[in-house]
């Protein structure tokens, strides 16, 4: 009975629009000179915080020459997303991947699963002034 009571719950402020908002972590691999355009892109989607990595790929120049990479250099982006926009954000990473000169890399989600703290949830949801108090 406890648990058909918290779906009932949970449908009556998913019907409000009080709900939570799953959250995902972002990770956008790209080359270091393209960290920024794409830092941009992603936050247009409501991400309100990012944070950006040096990496070096681990291929020898005869892989990279074969793949057509310049160099090995790279940035890893991670971005905090609502699972609701997730996507959308990928299907736009994807296209730039394909039209952007020297644009290439790699992106993917993984789940949030936890957050400690109601202020801290609303900011990385980007929904501070649309949840009032969970």
């Amino acid at each position: 009975k406890k648990i058909v009571g918290v779906r009932k719950k949970k449908e009556k402020e998913e019907k409000k629009g009080l709900a939570p908002h799953k959250l995902q972590l972002l990770f956008t691999i790209v080359q270091r000179n393209k960290a920024e355009f794409y830092t941009d892109l992603i936050q247009q989607f409501g991400a309100n915080m990012q944070m950006s990595l040096l990496a070096s790929g681990t291929a020898d120049s005869r892989m990279l020459h074969y793949l057509g990479i310049e160099g090995s250099e790279k940035s890893v982006i991670i971005s905090v997303i609502r699972e609701d926009s997730a996507q959308e954000v990928l299907s736009a990473i994807e296209e730039k991947f394909n039209t952007v000169r020297n644009g290439k890399g790699i992106a993917f989600t993984v789940p949030l699963t936890s957050t400690i703290g109601v202020a801290v949830y609303k900011f990385l949801c980007n929904s501070r002034s649309q949840l009032g108090d969970i």
